[in-house]
């Protein structure tokens, strides 16, 4: 995507934003498929660079891993009826871990990666891991292009106030074994996106996540 392409898209939003509604899109429909189009070009170019570092990736295009901007709204009303920007979400069933997530809009930008709120067995089997040797884990987490990216793990607003049944409460990893989400995503700012390469940015991001990544996929192979 082009500058221009991206700062078209960021004032697509803007304005949808400021009228969020069916028949302001109807109007302007003309827009959302110049704007969706400029997107898919550019997960075209994430995906073809992401696939240099995982093979994983290879098996997508673009139309098949961006989310409707459209919000279901069937159990929350209150909900705007879209969404103010665009996503992109490479996964298949059989994946447990969400190896990159990408949004771009200007209520919601963020790229991250890892395991959000799994299904108890998933999660069961990352505290096992942990139990028996988080080292390696502590490792990745401290590693400086991962720390200095990310920070760290991303909060976890749902983590338990005490260690996990089965886990003594005095375990040294209970910081760790609290957690329900074992992931990381950084929010980079409008300027750096619009002005910025996003392949080069998601690929950064994807590419100082990876031992992350991979250490999340064998915790839970078995």
């Amino acid at each position: 995507m082009k500058t221009n392409g991206k700062q078209y898209v960021w004032d697509f939003f803007e304005d949808l934003k400021k009228n969020n509604s069916k028949d302001w899109m109807d109007e302007n429909r003309k827009r959302y498929h110049t704007a969706k189009q400029y997107w898919l070009d550019e997960v075209e170019a994430i995906l073809e660079r992401l696939s240099q570092h995982d093979p994983f990736f290879k098996q997508f295009v673009p139309k098949d891993v961006i989310m409707r901007i459209t919000n279901n709204r069937m159990f929350h009303k209150d909900k705007p009826i879209y969404r103010t920007n665009f996503s992109c979400a490479p996964f298949t069933r059989e994946e447990k871990i969400s190896k990159i997530f990408f949004s771009f809009g200007p209520e919601f930008t963020i790229i991250g990666s890892g395991l959000y709120r799994p299904e108890k067995e998933v999660l069961q089997s990352v505290r096992e891991a942990i139990d028996y040797d988080a080292q390696e884990l502590l490792d990745i987490l401290s590693e400086n292009k991962f720390k200095k990216l990310y920070g760290g793990l991303a909060p976890d607003e749902h983590q338990l106030k005490r260690a996990p049944k089965g886990f003594p409460k005095d375990h040294p990893s209970v910081e760790l074994l609290r957690r329900k989400s074992f992931n990381a995503h950084l929010k980079p700012s409008p300027e750096k996106l619009i002005k910025g390469s996003l392949p080069d940015i998601v690929e950064e991001a994807f590419v100082a996540a990876l031992p992350l990544i991979k250490w999340l996929e064998k915790a839970t192979s078995v």
